[in-house]
């Protein structure tokens, strides 16, 4: 059996509205963009949903409406995919990492409030960069990632935001559709970012969005996707100097289809996560994924196991990749990436919590279109694996 890493959920709903659209003279920033910006910000309660090009494209413009600019300062985590600290380094800003919760993944909050009060103080160096910190400015914001579709825990992370005055960006990519305590993600802060991937829970191919309350931030942020075209400027007026941000109409209407099932897509990640539970629940060399008790409802966009001592992840995956079973390294730290090293000087241990996330977990096979069989065949080529070394 060949089981691929991921695949999109698309049905004929959505091949037929991709091609309606085929047969109108608007590709671009037309009617689809709105029915889709206004389903999910039905969905998820907000006044200003944008649709961009890309989740990162989404997080860069939450970055430049908070005012980050060259040498501020962004707490944020080293665990996540790297374009969570790129972003910051597009305005030429310094990202201050700190450690992570062992459990989730996540920011750790009481890490998080110590290096708020750090950068206010005179124990500032501790917190920055060996390297490129010579010119820094303010601390700015926090910039939380919601790790593998699970809020981070929001609460004492926006009492640290309030207390020094920052703004708090959450980018929500992983997490479309999760609760933390009861509120959706995507609703904590200033403004959050929302990713389309092929293999997220929602699909426009290419593709993310903004969601904000803050009428200043939206009407900046539609403005620069859109080559820095503020409202009321004329066709070749520009307000701003922007971006070709735009999601295009055929984008758009692939989102739209799916937001009118999202509640199913869901459900079918949710039930697979459930499979994998029950196959690998018993298997004392890894560990599952953690779930908090603030999370209160997981929103699955990769299942991702932490292996035991005495496992060669490299190993087990090229057991793995001899069945047909993809898997993968989740994450590789920022910080360990080297033009990270190069340009701020981190070096090995200096977020232990996160390499040893970085070193041990594993991604296996998931999307929503898995197969029971499908994942009992991952379940059973992982076992015979780990029995093998």
């Amino acid at each position: 059996m060949k089981i691929p890493m991921s695949a999109p959920d698309i049905g004929e709903s959505e091949r037929q509205a991709v091609a309606a659209v085929l047969h109108t003279p608007r590709l671009s920033m037309g009617p689809q963009v709105e029915a889709f910006e206004a389903s999910m910000a039905q969905y998820l309660g907000a006044r200003h949903a944008i649709a961009v090009s890309s989740g990162t494209a989404a997080l860069h413009l939450c970055v430049r409406a908070a005012g980050i600019q060259d040498g501020d300062l962004v707490i944020t985590t080293p665990f996540s995919f790297v374009a969570s600290a790129n972003v910051l380094l597009y305005e030429r800003a310094i990202p201050v990492f700190v450690d992570v919760d062992p459990r989730t993944g996540n920011l750790d909050p009481t890490r998080v409030a110590e290096a708020a009060a750090g950068l206010a103080g005179s124990s500032a160096a501790r917190w920055l960069p060996r390297l490129g910190a010579e010119r820094q400015g303010e601390l700015r914001a926090v910039l939380a990632v919601d790790v593998f579709g699970q809020p981070a825990d929001y609460d004492p992370l926006l009492a640290t935001a309030q207390a020094h005055g920052l703004s708090l960006i959450e980018d929500a990519s992983e997490a479309l559709g999760a609760h933390y305590r009861g509120r959706p993600a995507g609703r904590f802060g200033d403004a959050a970012a929302f990713a389309f991937y092929p293999n997220k829970q929602l699909t426009t191919g290419e593709g993310g969005m903004v969601v904000t309350e803050r009428d200043d931030w939206a009407e900046r942020i539609q403005a620069l996707r859109n080559q820095g075209r503020a409202s009321g400027d004329s066709w070749l007026q520009h307000t701003y100097p922007g971006y070709n941000y735009r999601l295009d109409e055929m984008s758009a209407a692939l989102g739209q289809a799916q937001a009118e099932r999202l509640d199913e897509l869901l459900t079918k990640r949710d039930r697979v996560a459930g499979w994998y539970h029950e196959q690998l629940d018993r298997l004392p060399e890894i560990e599952l994924p953690w779930i908090a008790a603030e999370t209160t409802r997981m929103s699955w966009f990769v299942y991702v196991i932490r292996l035991g001592p005495g496992l060669d992840r490299s190993r087990l995956m090229a057991e793995l990749e001899t069945k047909g079973i993809p898997s993968r390294a989740y994450f590789e730290p920022i910080h360990w990436q080297p033009y990270m090293v190069e340009r701020f000087g981190f070096r090995e241990g200096d977020f232990p919590v996160a390499e040893d996330l970085g070193r041990r977990s594993l991604a296996l096979p998931f999307s929503g279109v898995m197969s029971r069989e499908q994942v009992e065949y991952v379940a059973a080529g992982l076992r015979e694996a780990i029995e093998r070394f």
